[in-house]
């Protein structure tokens, strides 16, 4: 996948909350402990894959151990409100996906804020969402497929990652345009909803590419589109939703790395440069666009932009589309 079009301009970074000795200090002798990485998803899943791609260099580079630790429920809130109350002192990490900058405006309550509790370390990749429909379906296309559902309404259904995560708010986005009745079936993460489309139990699913990729390349499940800008190198004969026919539905499935507010300018600076070392190699590279993502940088500046915009973008989404708060 090409590098995203950075959307967003550099702004000032804020001024770190210590005294700039004690900050120089710090980051001279960090780290001289383990750090742990939260993954607030289940393991095995591509969150899991891009915090071990990038902990074992940054273990090999700084002689100390950075380990990744799944805290999976309460829909990654509870490993997002373990990470902010965590203290501020570059020895936890989270990494972070859109549901982190969704749920706020998903959840009646949550435990943390994504901008007041945090501060960016660095975006790192990003996938397209991609529209999937079973081998058997009969529409061929994304035409195809507006006007089988519009023929049918109530009819059809499709399959997603959960209530509220970046996968379904992409299927609600794509109805919203067409005025689509499909039923929304959603599953504990996006291996069971691929699984579901798979064995005809849904239709059709909207998905993190990372996690259907292997599914599409064995002909197990067929893309009709993907929501990027741009076709995904791995997969250059699926078109774009635009150019499918359905312009402004461009989203994307990113991961960054976060560390609660409060950690020290200079040590997120030092996080930030070796981690953009790591993701340039091209073995890391190759690693993970074999699952679907594109290495995208963004400064924690940029990256703190980013989560601003997508979350007032999906919070106008789940408006529209009346989803409902979860108390």
């Amino acid at each position: 996948m090409q590098p995203c079009r950075r959307r967003f301009l550099r702004l000032a970074g804020a001024a770190a909350g210590l005294p700039l000795a004690a900050r120089m200090t710090a980051a001279q002798a960090y780290p001289t402990r383990p750090v742990r990485i939260i993954v607030p998803f289940t393991a095995g899943g591509p969150a899991t894959v891009m915090a071990h791609v990038i902990a074992q260099p940054l273990s090999e580079s700084w002689g100390q151990s950075f380990y990744v630790e799944n805290l999976p429920t309460g829909a990654s809130n509870v490993g997002s409100a373990t990470a902010a109350k965590s203290p501020p002192d570059g020895y936890t990490l989270l990494v972070v996906t859109p549901s982190f900058v969704i749920n706020p405006s998903l959840y009646a309550k949550l435990a943390y804020d994504p901008i007041r509790d945090f501060t960016p370390v660095i975006l790192a990749v990003a996938s397209p969402h991609v529209l999937l429909v079973n081998p058997s379906f009969p529409a061929k296309n994304v035409k195809e497929l507006v006007a089988l559902v519009k023929a049918n309404p109530g009819k059809y259904s499709y399959a997603s990652a959960g209530t509220g995560q970046s996968a379904q708010l992409a299927a609600e986005l794509f109805k919203l345009a067409f005025g689509l009745d499909i039923v929304h079936v959603p599953f504990n993460g996006g291996a069971p909803a691929v699984n579901s489309t798979m064995g005809g139990h849904t239709q059709m699913a909207f998905n993190a590419l990372p996690s259907a990729a292997a599914l599409i390349k064995e002909g197990k499940l067929r893309a009709l589109a993907v929501t990027s800008g741009e076709r995904a190198p791995e997969f250059p004969d699926v078109p774009t939703l635009a150019e499918a026919g359905a312009p402004g539905q461009e989203s994307l499935f990113f991961q960054g790395i976060v560390a609660p507010a409060g950690t020290p300018k200079d040590i997120v600076d030092q996080l930030y440069r070796e981690i953009e070392k790591i993701l340039a190699r091209p073995e890391v590279k190759d690693r993970l666009a074999a699952i679907g993502f594109g290495v995208t940088i963004s400064s924690p500046e940029e990256f703190q932009v980013q989560l601003k915009a997508e979350a007032a973008r999906w919070a106008k989404v789940i408006r529209d589309a009346n989803i409902k708060r979860i108390e």
